[in-house]
């Protein structure tokens, strides 16, 4: 349990900052999750009621970022409940939060005043935006802050395309990864100097950062290519084919001719590495859709698994295009820990759910679960933070507290 020892209070919802506590959650570090009245607006979406596996009671998107976590439900609206946060908070390692800054101020949970309590304190605030700028206080959702705003939704959809939507959280999730490097960066320092610090974490610009190999190509030249359909692609030998069994696969060629005399052998089309149209990356773009076509009726004479042996025998990139329902049963995911038993409600009941994304080989990493009943914890939880049994008791009743 690589993060034994460390206390994180996440006073956050939906996606982003509960990923990251999450993560933090997987690898060994006691995470108290702090909810709303009502709990966390994800514990609503995406449950089992009406699948037929209501005798779960799981959700199993709120349970993949939530596992192995406490939870205390605290109104932040009165100010009891913001000073139980405040006390929480005293005896933490790292306060997370997705809460908007000028709410986050307006509440004094800001990091001058925690951190003012407890020096050594690391402090991370995601947000859409950023904590500086016109924009620090706009909402933030991925498809808006990570995937519109950083430029990503514009550059990914082909050339004369409408524009489509990132996938449930995607952008999100990456944003939480950003956020568990940048706490662990942190608490390393802490460690050497005693002193904690406010860790700006922010759905843009992780965007930025996701995309940056054409952002730096922008800023130097710029200008950038647009992405362009299959038939028309810069690269056509990088590209999508379909098999004869309906598969597709996606080749990735190396620059320059290397790989042309391996895909000439695995595709049995002698001549194709003296083909004038391959000799260079403006041929090949000038010839995209005739290359194109070229390879589609290749591939279109093989079964996956045929084109699969080929492949490898001469040692080219490539992988299936899955569906969720291939990437499920695929024995690489399994073997790369992929997906993990997550513990259900339900005692000694377990279901399938996504894991992490690092192995720490010899190191238990998760899954911890179940994830927590809403307020589960909540006695329990302020009474190590030093209340008092008719204190605890008063909270609840005020409905500071649930």
């Amino acid at each position: 349990m690589l993060l034994n020892g460390v206390k994180v209070i996440e006073h956050a919802t939906y996606f982003a900052g509960p990923g990251a506590g999450g993560i933090l959650a997987d690898w060994g570090a006691e995470v108290i999750k702090i909810e709303p009245p009502g709990g966390d607006p994800v514990r609503g979406n995406f449950d089992t009621r009406g699948s037929g596996r209501e005798r779960l009671s799981d959700n199993p998107a709120f349970d993949a970022d939530n596992r192995g976590k406490r939870s205390i439900v605290i109104d932040a609206r009165q100010e009891a409940g913001r000073e139980a946060i405040r006390r929480l908070a005293d005896g933490a390692d790292v306060f997370l939060t997705n809460v908007r800054p000028g709410g986050i101020e307006r509440s004094g949970l800001s990091y001058e005043i925690l951190s003012a309590r407890n020096p050594r304190l690391v402090y991370c605030a995601v947000t859409g935006y950023g904590l500086e700028g016109p924009d620090a206080n706009r909402p933030g959702f991925d498809i808006a802050s990570f995937w519109s705003r950083a430029g990503i939704a514009r550059l990914t959809a082909p050339r004369g395309a409408e524009l489509f939507p990132i996938r449930t959280a995607a952008g999100d999730h990456t944003t939480s990864i950003a956020a568990v490097a940048a706490i662990n960066a942190a608490l390393i320092e802490a460690l050497k100097t005693g002193r904690g610090r406010l860790v700006d974490v922010s759905l843009l610009r992780t965007g930025l950062y996701t995309i940056s190999t054409d952002l730096a190509i922008h800023l130097f030249f710029g200008r950038i290519a647009s992405t362009r359909a299959r038939k028309e692609a810069y690269n056509p030998l990088s590209n999508f084919f379909r098999t004869r069994d309906d598969c597709w696969i996606c080749l990735v060629a190396r620059s320059g001719t290397t790989d042309l005399p391996r895909i000439e052998r695995a595709l049995d089309l002698p001549g194709l590495s003296s083909d004038p149209r391959l000799a260079s990356m403006a041929s090949r773009r000038d010839a995209a859709p005739e290359i194109t076509a070229l390879f589609d009726a290749a591939f279109a004479r093989f079964t996956r698994e045929e084109i699969a042996e080929r492949l490898d025998r001469e040692e080219l990139a490539w992988a299936p295009a899955q569906s969720l329902a291939e990437v499920a049963e695929d024995p690489q995911v399994a073997a790369a820990g992929g997906i993990v038993d997550m513990p259900s409600k339900t005692p000694g009941e377990t279901f399938r759910s996504p894991a992490g994304p690092a192995r720490f080989v010899g190191a238990d990493e998760g899954p911890r679960g179940p994830a927590p009943a809403l307020g589960e914890h909540t006695r329990e939880i302020l009474s190590a933070a030093g209340y008092s049994s008719e204190e605890i008791e008063g909270l609840l009743a005020s409905g500071a507290a649930a």
